[in-house]
């Protein structure tokens, strides 16, 4: 729809010029950092930073009905910048000019509901957020999308070039990363470290595919982070990992499609994510509090973090119930089969302690729960789901067997609603289902095929005698005609029909 054709006063909200006054918020003593050049940690006590509008209560003017409209009207304008994450602009990002927003496709991935199969199985109605239908088929690029568009309205009002964006991956981080990197053509370049044989070909492939330089470090992901760590504190590059604000700010808007999606009545869902480097769950904790604060959603729904027994640090910090007793320690990672989320030490742990206390202290201790699950309940939950019409990723088995036994142990109500976050297309996570049919898993995984779960090909055998075709030495009319009858007739039977 043209601007025109939108109610008289809806009009003037729908393409805002910039405004706010943004700044980097310290996470540990409070201080303010201005946005002008690319900050991560803290230059005075090197915690990590939140983004923080200093102008925030001029959205509070706006009443929550009026925002509900906006954002439900703008979903139906043309314009590329606002299609995207950005259509919840003043949200996460309003100091961003449109034209500097880089939009791939982004966002406003589908909720799908869940067959009475599955949800019997998990004992509560769910749907799964599919993430891996954006453009680099994860969820990383809702924060690429923040990060680049920032990196670009950098690049573009200070004529900086030459600038090297840089990662550390488990594989859907490089993907989206090296995407919106190519994407740019004013001198930005990529490249990405990927933990030595820890990454599915299919996730290698991608920052490969799109010209990135890909660097294989030996270790596990949190060895790779140490590494392009120093690099951002001693040489001139943009980290793109989640340590990055700008990544977590356009993270929230997972927060902001499923409040839409439910017409902003959201006081039943069970909002349900992998924690991984805790990147997700910061940004969907952050979402809803924004929401809330601006009266767009009236009761907050429950959070569920997800992590699997062998990275579980996030897990064992909140399983001690007294606040002043907990110690976070990180941990030795095992391998996973969800291997965005076999992180032992997560960047943004400092950024989730903060935001969990201060959800709770509007919902209820309950409000934010973390849970645990093992590599067998994972394998079993993405390939349960994946033979229910789902496209789950082993990010979003997690979340499966999370709300199953969380809905087990009663930390979740039955009556309520499920909202699970498969964070990346099935696809790039073949190579487990492979392993779990061809029971090829290694005994580090602790993961045992179950029979009715495992599928293979069957190389269907005509009979003795039967005449078979051959590449490039085609059959004979009457052959042919043999050899179809023969294996329809062979079919039908190994079918029962």
């Amino acid at each position: 729809m043209r601007t025109a054709q939108f109610p008289e006063h809806i009009r003037g909200y729908l393409e805002p010029p910039p405004s706010g006054n943004y700044v980097y918020r310290c996470t540990h003593c409070e201080r303010q950092f201005g946005i002008e050049q690319l900050l991560y940690t803290c230059p005075e006590c090197r915690a990590v930073l939140m983004l923080e509008d200093l102008e925030w209560d001029r959205l509070r003017r706006v009443p929550g009905p009026l925002w509900r409209e906006i954002f439900d009207y703008r979903a139906m304008l043309r314009r590329p910048a606002l299609k995207g994450v950005y259509r919840y602009r003043e949200l996460l990002g309003s100091i961003i000019p449109l034209e500097c927003v880089v939009y791939l496709g982004e966002g406003h991935t589908p909720v799908v509901e869940a067959n009475s199969r599955v949800r019997d199985w998990a004992g509560l109605p769910l749907y799964f957020k599919n993430d891996g239908q954006n453009p680099s088929a994860s969820f990383k690029d809702r924060g690429m999308a923040s990060a680049f568009s920032y990196l670009n309205t950098l690049t573009r009002q200070q004529g900086l070039a030459d600038i090297l964006a840089i990662c550390a991956s488990t594989g859907d981080t490089s993907a989206a990363a090296a995407l919106y990197a190519s994407y740019l053509t004013a001198g930005i370049k990529s490249a990405v470290l990927l933990p030595h044989g820890k990454v599915t070909p299919q996730q290698l492939g991608q920052p490969l595919g799109a010209g990135a330089r890909v660097l294989e470090i030996p270790g596990v992901f949190d060895d790779c982070m140490k590494v392009v760590e120093h690099l951002a504190e001693h040489y001139p590059v943009a980290l793109m990992n989640s340590k990055n604000a700008w990544r977590i700010l356009g993270q929230e808007s997972y927060s902001y499609e499923i409040a839409q999606d439910f017409d902003y009545d959201v006081s039943r869902l069970v909002v349900t994510v992998p924690i991984g480097n805790a990147g997700n769950i910061t940004a969907v904790l952050m979402g809803f509090l924004k929401l809330h604060d601006l009266g767009i959603i009236t009761e907050l729904p429950q959070i569920l973090g997800v992590q699997s027994e062998h990275a579980n640090p996030v897990y064992l910090y909140y399983l001690e119930p007294d606040p002043r007793r907990r110690a976070f320690h990180p941990v030795t990672v095992r391998p996973s089969v969800a291997q965005a989320a076999m992180i032992g030490n997560p960047v943004s742990m400092p950024r989730v302690m903060r935001l969990v206390e201060r959800y709770r202290g509007l919902a209820g201790e309950a409000s934010v729960r973390v849970i645990e699950v093992s590599e067998q309940e994972i394998m079993d939950a993405m390939l349960f789901a994946n033979r229910n019409g789902h496209v789950a990723c082993t990010q979003g088995g997690e979340c499966l067997a999370g709300i199953r036994k969380a809905v087990a142990d009663r930390i979740v109500a039955k009556e309520a609603w499920a909202v699970l976050d498969a964070t990346a297309h099935a696809l790039k996570f073949a190579v487990f289902q492979e392993r779990y049919f061809n029971d090829a898993f290694e005994p580090e995984f602790e993961v045992v095929p179950k029979k009715e779960l495992q599928n293979r090909p069957t190389l269907v055998d005509p009979g003795a005698g039967v005449p078979l075709p051959q590449p490039g030495r085609p059959l004979g009319p009457e052959a042919f005609q043999v050899f179809v009858e023969a294996t329809a007739k062979t079919i039908a039977r190994m079918l029962e029909l």
